[in-house]
């Protein structure tokens, strides 16, 4: 594989169940520093609002063929990736 195409594809919301979607959308919060205590709600709060940020097209759902896992990610995080991704996949021989 080579190329950010070949090995990350964007995952529909639509396409992964309610269960595993909110879990990701969980993890995000957390790793985002969310502080649960702001919605009133605790984490669901945050999930909820990640949800409608997630069917707006605000946040992406990235996931790597070669290390079967899967991110959540802004567009402009999606955006810095690639370029890490390229500068990386620039420097390997071959």
């Amino acid at each position: 594989m080579n190329g950010f195409e070949d090995r990350f594809i964007t995952v529909p919301a639509t396409m992964l169940p309610e269960e595993l979607r909110r879990a990701l959308l969980g993890e995000f919060a957390t790793r985002q520093g969310y502080d649960s205590g702001d919605t009133g709600e605790g984490e669901r709060g945050w999930v909820d609002e990640l949800e409608a940020q997630l069917s707006r097209g605000e946040l992406l759902i990235i996931h790597d063929l070669l290390t079967e896992t899967t991110e959540v990610m802004t567009p402009e995080q999606r955006r810095r990736f690639i370029r890490r991704f390229d500068e990386l996949d620039d420097d390997q021989p071959g």
